[in-house]
């Protein structure tokens, strides 16, 4: 698993890419505007509540913001 400050500059990454500030995104999670910080900062780990409303916000996996798998799409099942 990522360290927080790694967790932290993936959700960035993300929300950059997908063209949403960090501070709509966290809005639209209803999460503490600190947030980020207390992850950069006070290397804080994030609730399972908290990365689970991050990861549907960004569409993607909770894995991939824990640094568990390179698939950011992994949470997507895929038809055969």
């Amino acid at each position: 698993m990522h360290k927080p400050c790694e967790i932290s500059e993936k959700i960035k990454s993300i929300a950059k890419k997908k063209n949403i500030t960090v501070k709509q995104l966290l809005e639209n999670c209803e999460i503490n505007k600190g947030f980020i910080y207390d992850l950069e900062h006070k290397s804080t780990y994030p609730s399972c509540d908290k990365i689970s409303r991050l990861a549907d916000c960004l569409d993607c996996s909770v894995d991939y913001l824990l640094g568990r798998t390179n698939n950011p799409n992994s949470h997507k099942q895929q038809n055969h």
